[in-house]
């Protein structure tokens, strides 16, 4: 927990400077993603038996402090620079670099789906990123989905998950949001070996982020406990993806924020 105070107060004190160390969040979040890992694989076990609930959530005191410390930060910080984002950008443009986002994306989809033995969707990837990094001008267009080669977005939790590798212990980071031990392991190494440099990384999740911005403001809107719906709604989203739609649709729409 003294992590996440850390993270909330060093984005108060160079907000009010005009700016955020953002390696150092980084290295911040980072670092309490794999403390909470730790943390989950010597105790998700034996703690999950003492939780009287049906999901594994046996980090949920902390998991509650720092799921109110997003919506503070996403209410007070992010939700005011994406209303301004869209507001300022015109749609041509926001279209433009959506699809970069998700051209970035591609490799990862690409290596998941390998993993998965699924080489049809590998294959698809891979032409996917060919196509819109070349035709589609640095994947700034989507001319492969015009062509037919439709995307279905892969990540290494899914490709755990495949493999028989239970979800464990639920998870929120900080800025990052509500994840599991499962998903996790597979977005540390992405978030430690990622190529990007620190300001695409952040560039690319808001932009993905203000696509999703009005779903991710309604879930827990009118729940008893928001928290538990935020949590309910990130694990039946990602059951959801795991089976490649092949269970019940969950009851909010597509929440994938990697």
């Amino acid at each position: 927990m003294k992590f996440v105070v850390a993270i909330a107060s060093e984005i108060r004190n160079h907000s009010k400077e005009g700016e955020i160390d953002m390696r150092s969040l980084q290295s911040q979040i980072v670092v309490l993603a794999a403390l909470a890992l730790a943390f989950g694989l010597s105790t998700g076990a034996t703690l999950a038996d003492e939780n009287t609930d049906d999901r594994n959530d046996p980090l949920e005191p902390l998991n509650r402090f720092t799921s109110g410390f997003n919506t503070v930060l996403r209410k007070g910080i992010l939700d005011p620079l994406v209303d301004l984002y869209q507001f300022l950008t015109p749609d041509p443009i926001e279209n433009a670099i959506s699809n970069a986002a998700s051209n970035l994306g591609e490799p990862i989809t690409f290596a998941s789906s390998l993993l998965q033995g699924d080489t049809e969707n590998a294959g698809n990837s891979l032409e996917r990123f060919f196509v819109n990094t070349t035709v589609g001008v640095g994947g700034l267009g989507d001319p492969a989905t015009e062509m037919g080669i439709e995307a279905r977005r892969e990540d290494l939790g899914q490709a755990l998950a495949t493999h028989g590798v239970e979800t464990g212990p639920h998870i929120v980071l900080p800025v990052l949001g509500p994840s599991n031990l499962r998903d996790l392991s597979g977005d540390l190494p992405v978030m430690l070996l990622n190529p990007i440099p620190l300001a695409g990384t952040v560039a690319k999740g808001t932009v993905e982020y203000s696509g999703k911005q009005d779903t991710v403001n309604s879930i827990g809107k009118d729940a008893v406990d928001p928290y538990v719906a935020e949590r309910e709604t990130y694990e039946q989203n990602r059951a959801y993806e795991v089976r490649n739609g092949n269970i019940e649709s969950p009851a909010i729409g597509d929440l994938n924020t990697q």
